[in-house]
């Protein structure tokens, strides 16, 4: 769905989203994590990615951190992102431990530059896992309109995974010109690749 001026379109679809999730019973909702994470960690593109890198959850988002202690504790190489407000940028760096990672803006935990190294180019071996409110079927994601996810993935060159409960799939969301849709999108019932228009339950 294509729409010139979609902000305030976005900005009702956000309120709807959060509203969703929140109703979300907290025993459903850590189901629903296991679920994805358990769709995620069996993806071969995970098992072949020489990095990942990963959003930090908060409560409202599909979880990430169990699935990042799992990784970690199988040797994985991780990295989360650390926001650039003067740029409304992004870099990633490397964690060792879930200790590595500090409040930061908007309440969400990152790495502490102080003890974590650059992540280094983000292009083919690296798997992105990247966040939504809600995604489409063909891989566009309705994000928190801010824009740090937007700038990155707009020089990306690996690939990239979104993570959603399949309540807040939507068939149709709006995008710009310059939004760049997933290449996989996970829910607790199945895999779909979009690259190929393949799903996998």
């Amino acid at each position: 769905m294509y729409i010139k001026n979609i902000r305030e379109v976005k900005q009702n679809l956000r309120a709807q989203c959060r509203r969703s999730r929140s109703r979300m019973e907290p025993d459903r909702k850590a189901a629903l994590d296991v679920a994805i994470r358990e769709r995620f960690l069996s993806l071969r593109e995970y098992a072949g990615a020489e990095v990942l890198f990963t959003y930090v959850s908060k409560p409202l988002e599909v979880d990430t951190r169990g699935m990042i202690s799992r990784a970690l504790a199988a040797g994985r190489r991780i990295a989360a992102p650390l926001c650039i407000p003067q740029t409304l940028g992004m870099r990633f760096y490397e964690i060792r431990s879930m200790e590595d990672l500090v409040p930061g803006r908007y309440g969400v935990l990152e790495p502490d530059p102080a003890r974590c190294a650059p992540a280094g180019e983000a292009g083919p071996g690296v798997l992105c896992v990247v966040p939504g409110l809600s995604f489409d079927s063909q891989g566009y994601r309705l994000g928190y309109g801010r824009g740090y996810y937007d700038r990155f993935l707009a020089g990306f060159g690996g690939v990239t995974v979104g993570l959603c409960y399949s309540g807040c799939v939507r068939w149709d969301l709006p995008h710009g010109y310059y939004d760049r849709p997933v290449d996989i999108l996970v829910t607790e019932k199945y895999v779909r690749r979009l690259s190929d228009g393949h799903l996998n339950s």
